[in-house]
């Protein structure tokens, strides 16, 4: 792939991941509002300290224009960093087309950047927790997403050599084996950091981090298709352009 399809991809990349931001956001707005309301309610009512203080941005700025700017920001980055890893895919997991590697790429990203962390460490409401274990915990976070994707890139590597010898089918369940194994591992030895207060109720935990599982899968959902299309646009120009002079005459025939 030559360094003008790279860009072509890097800039289509970070528009499908502007587009599947805009649809995060307004799943976020409309679903996951609520429980982070639920939990400013709680530590307001259960905080002496909470109360009374100036607040820098009002919760309408907060829940609108700075969602937006956080969510749409992180689907261009994710969407460049994704294109990027498009790129190296191609042609090296498969004989897949754009579109399939689009989404394969889409589901290992979710998988290894987003669900697999959080099962060791799931979200919280940005109200909920200890603000003093704050640097620990996302440290660990981070971590756990870094050892995540690492164990995943290294699960495709078997997969690769395993290939030629065992099949592409039983490579394939060998590697995801090693990696869940390895994950697994991980998970055991890794410290927790979950510290949520007694008293919270757990409606409002549960429908935050399902809220919170909503907007990642169908960022990342939206984006798998957005830019399997517009990849398949650059790199099969001419048989997505052949495809519509047909369909075109078809329908003047008809």
């Amino acid at each position: 792939m030559n360094s003008a399809n790279v860009r072509a991809l890097l800039v289509r990349g970070m528009l499908a991941g502007l587009g599947a931001g805009v649809l995060a956001f307004v799943f976020a707005y409309l679903v996951g509002e609520g429980p982070v309301e639920a939990a400013i309610a709680f530590e307001e009512a259960n905080s002496p300290h909470s109360a009374g203080g100036e607040e820098l941005v009002s919760r309408s700025v907060q829940s609108t224009a700075g969602l937006a700017t956080g969510v749409l920001v992180f689907g261009v980055a994710v969407g460049g960093i994704a294109a990027l890893a498009f790129c190296f895919a191609l042609g090296r997991i498969g004989r897949f087309g754009a579109r399939a590697t689009a989404a394969l790429t889409a589901l290992v990203a979710f998988l290894t950047v987003y669900l697999v962390p959080i099962l060791k460490y799931p979200p919280n409401p940005p109200a909920v927790g200890n603000p003093d274990t704050l640097d620990q915990r996302t440290a660990l976070y981070f971590l756990m997403i870094a050892l995540s994707v690492l164990l995943g890139i290294a699960a495709v590597l078997l997969g690769r050599r395993l290939a030629p010898r065992w099949g592409n089918w039983n490579a394939s369940i060998t590697a995801g084996l090693a990696f869940a194994a390895a994950v697994t591992v991980a998970m055991v030895f890794l410290p927790s950091g979950d510290n949520v207060p007694k008293g919270f109720p757990a409606t409002d935990l549960w429908e935050f981090r399902m809220a919170s599982l909503g907007v990642q899968a169908l960022l990342w959902a939206a984006f798998g298709l957005l830019f399997g299309y517009l990849a398949e646009r650059v790199l099969e120009p001419r048989s997505t352009t052949s495809a519509g002079r047909a369909e075109a005459l078809s329908v003047s025939v008809g």
